[in-house]
């Protein structure tokens, strides 16, 4: 039996770095399609986009072969230049020191061992309209988590 083939496209977004965040996804299967995002008030970019792919990964209710494209050179490079192999290997740290947000890189491992992913870095805010609704998602949720952050703020 072959796996199912997903696109998934997906964003994260902050405002300040640290700052309130979001992300959003958009995840394709046939003629079906499915959009998640989510946030924090304080958060950075980077974990944002990690986030939006481990939580849109983690709906995938069996093993699929999944075509990932993110505009993060961030995440695309960890996985297609081998860096998360190699921070794996030394012990999560790499020639600057420690690697930074460890608690999502081994949530994503184990997703990346059940599907079969390959990762496409796509340019953000430009033609690819699923990227673009991605972004969008992301605007949307990190927004709405600076109004809470705010109001916590009270």
């Amino acid at each position: 039996m072959s796996m199912k083939k997903v696109q998934i496209y997906t964003d994260g977004a902050c405002s300040g770095n640290p700052g309130p965040g979001g992300w959003g996804a958009v995840l394709i299967y046939g003629d079906n399609k499915k959009e998640l995002s989510g946030g924090e008030a304080v958060t950075t970019n980077n974990r944002m986009e990690l986030i939006s792919v481990i939580t849109t990964l983690e709906t995938l209710r069996e093993p699929c072969e999944v075509d990932l494209y993110t505009d993060s050179q961030y995440v695309a490079n960890a996985i297609n230049l081998g860096w998360l192999e190699s921070w794996q290997r030394r012990g999560w740290t790499r020639k600057g020191g420690d690697v930074k947000n460890v608690d999502l890189w081994t949530k994503l491992v184990p997703l990346l061992e059940m599907h079969a992913v390959s990762f496409t870095w796509v340019k953000g805010h430009a033609d690819n309209e699923y990227n673009n609704r991605c972004d969008e998602l992301a605007v949307m949720a990190r927004q709405s988590n600076a109004a809470i952050s705010t109001q916590d703020d009270i």
